[in-house]
């Protein structure tokens, strides 16, 4: 079935729910995609940032650094950008 179709059926009445309703939604159909990730198309871009960063982690546990970035690291890098 197309999806722009699917979207468009009388079950399916998105734009009638809450912002509330809408964000369960979304978790929800977040939650299916993630029981089976490998059915997600990934680009070959994708891919290769993907790759990059498990490559960062890897050398972070091997060198016994703290592994990805802290959040408070994070949190300062965004509001600097400001």
């Amino acid at each position: 079935m197309d999806v722009d179709r699917a979207m468009d059926e009388p079950g399916l009445k998105i734009d009638g729910l809450s912002t509330e309703e809408r964000l369960d939604l979304l978790e929800r159909v977040w939650d299916s995609l993630s029981r089976s990730p490998a059915d997600v198309p990934v680009t070959v871009e994708q891919r290769t940032e993907l790759d990059r960063r498990s490559g960062e982690l890897d050398q972070d546990l091997a060198s016994g650094r703290p592994l990805g970035v802290p959040w408070d690291e994070v949190m300062r890098q965004l509001r600097s950008r400001r």
